[in-house]
Formats: structure tokens, C-alpha cells, sequence
């Protein structure tokens, strides 16, 4: 058994920058990770052109600034580098192949955090005593595939896009992406590039942005009202891609950063996508019906046949597996009940960092409040020891 003042729970972004800031107050704290690295779905489960969708000036962890050589929008291999070095520069030793089985609160002897954990490395279990613990896991913790009928019975290869690396083992293959978001669209580019016979299906309306749109309405929101910043965003993509519908499409009739205010959903940011749809190198379905064998149903009455199927379905909260009680602060879908910014904090010591769907610019922000609160409870204890003594 092992006490800790702080226990981090998930050794993403998320928890190293709750630590980092932590560390820099001198509060003790250990991070645990489920996988054999941190970032594990930054370094394992992304796609080769994985991009940050958001200028780095929104992407920032707490503290560190990126180079100032690093380009507008961020690739996958210097956002992995940019970690490593946040890592050695905050002192962060995360505890890896430590895979969470159960966390309760005990409010015996003022009250602490009990979890367990199986040490995968040594294959033993290890126990937690932590008078503040840190669910870290964040909102992408584990992939989501629907439920399709008939789903079983698939005779070709079904992925989430988590395993998907690149297209080239795709070529002259029927490839079929579910979601067009930003990995959806992405994946489908990939594709078609490495002549993989690519379609994709449009489950919902989706607003269609370029990355240069989203930065100048990320700069407007900080002067004007987000209506008038939307009404500019959607006027700039009518004039740039059309009518979408006429390509299998649908806008929504909220504006984009409405959106993202209010759900935490971005717009999808056009890498190349639209033209290749507007050629007819990609085609655009609605949603699966039905599976039987390698010929899907689509609710346009479309029946098509396919070798592989990408699920770009987004990812679910895995907290409620071994989080036993905060009920104050998380779901059953193991999500924050508040919403932003009442998000983050729960009782007896309870912590949610990276849940607010706000991307890394969230997750700095909970991080910083998160290591605020809880210095300023250690504050007041103190104090309450002092005035007593």
C-alpha cells in the first residue's frame, strides 16, 4: 500500500498537465496509465497525417509555449515531441501498465481514496491511499463501434479508426468510413489517395470548414458575438463548397461554434475531402440499415459491397467501469453531470480533467483549477491545524 496526497488516473494530456501544474506547487502526486507509454492514443491509436485541428495557440498545455518554429496547425509527430519534452521539463514520471480495477472513497480517519490497481508489468496488485484523486481518462478512453445489424456477419474487416494507420494496405480495395468529422473525412482522403474505392457515410449534418475558417473565427470570437461569427463561417463555406446536399451533405441549422460551445462538437476541417466528393473519387451514403455478409443496406435503399469497413464513430468514457460511487460527479455514461465550466470538481476530493469536450484548450484550463483547488484545500487545513494548535 502506498499513500499519495494526489492520485492522477490516466496518463494523457489530461493527467500530465494536471500534474505538471501540481508539480509546480510542490504537491506530491503519482500518475498511472493503463497502457506501456504516455499519450498512448496520441503515439499508438492515431493515423499517420493526424493533425491538431485548432491553431497551436489554442492547443497549448499549461506553462510551455510550443517553439516557436512549429507550424500553424500541428502534426502528429511534433505534438508526440512537444510531450516528451513537457514531460522532462515538469519532472512527470507517470507509473505505466497499471490498469485501475476498483476506486472507492472511505470516510474513516477524515476521508481518503482507496484504489487498486493490477500491476501488468509484475503482475501483482498494488493499492492507492490518495486524499485527492484525479480521473484523467478522459472522454476518448476507449473506441466506440454502433450497433449495426447484422454488424457479426461481416465477411470482410471491420477497424475504429484508432486502429487505422494509412491507406496503403487499402489500395484497389472497397473501403467503407462511418462519420464524416474530422477523422472520418481525413481517413476517406487518406484512402482515396492510396486508391482504395473509398465511400463514406454521413450519419448527421455536418458544418464543412477549411482549417483557414476556423482560425479566423477562432480570432473573431474574441471581439465579436458568436451568432455574428457563425453567420460569417457558414457564408465563407456556401461561397467556397456549395450546396452541400447536393454531394450527400447536410449543414446544420445551428452555427458551427455555437456548436462547439454548446456540445464541444468542431466542425469537420476540409483537408482535401470535398473536392475529391465533388469528383466523385469518394462517394457519400447515409446511414447503414443492415449487414449480411459483405453486402450493407442504406437507408436509401442502396446496396453495396465492401472488404472493409472504418468506424470513425468517436470514443466513450470508460470511468464507470472501476470508478465505485461519485455519483456527483459522473454519469452512468461515466461523463461530468455539470456542464461547462461546472464540470471539473466533485466531492471529497473528486477530479474530472479532460472531460469539458474542449479539446487541449479544456484540458489546460482543468488542470490549472483542478491544481488550484486542491492547493487551496491543503491551504485550509493547514491553517485549520494552526488556529487550533
Amino acid at each position: 500500500m502506498e499513500k499519495v496526497t494526489v492520485l492522477i488516473i490516466g496518463a494523457g494530456p489530461s493527467g500530465l498537465a494536471t500534474s505538471a501544474c501540481l508539480n509546480l506547487l510542490s504537491i506530491p502526486n503519482i500518475v498511472l496509465e493503463r497502457e506501456d507509454c504516455y499519450a498512448s492514443l496520441w503515439r499508438n491509436r492515431a493515423y499517420d497525417r493526424l493533425k491538431l485541428h485548432l491553431a497551436k495557440r489554442y492547443c497549448e498545455l499549461p506553462h510551455m509555449p510550443y517553439p516557436s518554429e512549429f507550424p500553424t496547425f500541428i502534426p502528429r509527430s511534433d505534438f508526440i515531441s512537444y510531450l516528451d519534452n513537457y514531460v522532462s521539463r515538469f519532472n512527470i514520471e507517470p507509473r505505466c501498465r497499471r490498469n485501475v480495477e476498483s476506486a472507492y472513497f472511505d470516510d474513516k480517519e477524515g476521508g481518503n481514496w482507496c484504489v487498486t490497481v493490477k500491476n501488468l508489468e509484475l503482475d501483482v496488485h498494488e493499492v492507492y491511499v490518495a486524499k485527492f484523486l484525479v480521473v484523467a481518462t478522459g472522454e476518448n478512453s476507449q473506441g466506440s463501434i454502433p450497433n449495426v445489424p447484422g454488424l457479426d456477419s461481416f465477411s470482410g474487416e471491420f477497424i475504429h479508426s484508432s486502429q487505422f494507420v494509412n491507406g496503403k494496405k487499402f489500395k484497389d480495395k472497397e473501403v467503407l468510413v462511418v462519420g464524416s468529422g474530422n477523422s472520418g473525412m481525413e481517413i476517406a482522403f487518406d484512402l482515396s489517395n492510396h486508391d482504395a474505392h473509398t465511400s463514406i457515410v454521413s450519419r448527421s449534418p455536418v458544418h464543412v470548414l477549411t482549417k483557414e475558417m476556423v482560425f479566423l473565427g477562432m480570432f473573431m470570437l474574441e471581439y465579436l458575438p458568436c451568432k455574428l461569427v457563425d453567420t460569417i463561417a457558414v457564408t465563407l463555406s456556401k461561397f467556397r463548397y456549395g450546396n452541400l446536399s447536393n454531394y450527400g451533405l447536410e449543414r446544420p441549422t445551428e452555427g458551427p461554434f455555437q456548436i462547439k460551445a454548446r456540445l464541444g462538437q468542431s466542425p469537420t476541417i476540409d483537408v482535401g475531402t470535398m473536392d475529391k466528393i465533388k469528383r466523385g473519387e469518394i462517394k457519400v451514403l447515409p446511414s447503414i440499415t443492415s449487414i449480411k455478409a459483405n453486402k450493407i443496406m442504406f437507408e436509401n435503399g442502396t446496396i453495396d459491397q465492401f472488404d472493409t469497413i472504418v468506424f470513425a464513430t468517436g470514443y466513450k468514457s470508460t470511468v464507470r467501469n472501476w470508478l465505485k460511487g461519485g455519483e456527483d460527479l459522473f454519469n452512468e455514461e461515466g461523463m461530468p453531470r455539470g456542464e461547462f465550466p461546472n464540470h471539473w470538481r466533485g466531492e471529497n476530493g473528486l477530479y474530472a480533467a479532460g472531460f469539458a469536450r474542449r479539446g487541449l484548450h479544456g484540458i489546460s484550463m482543468d488542470a490549472k483549477n483542478i491544481a488550484r483547488d486542491i492547493n487551496l484545500s491543503l491551504q485550509n487545513h493547514h491553517q485549520k491545524y494552526i488556529n487550533i494548535d
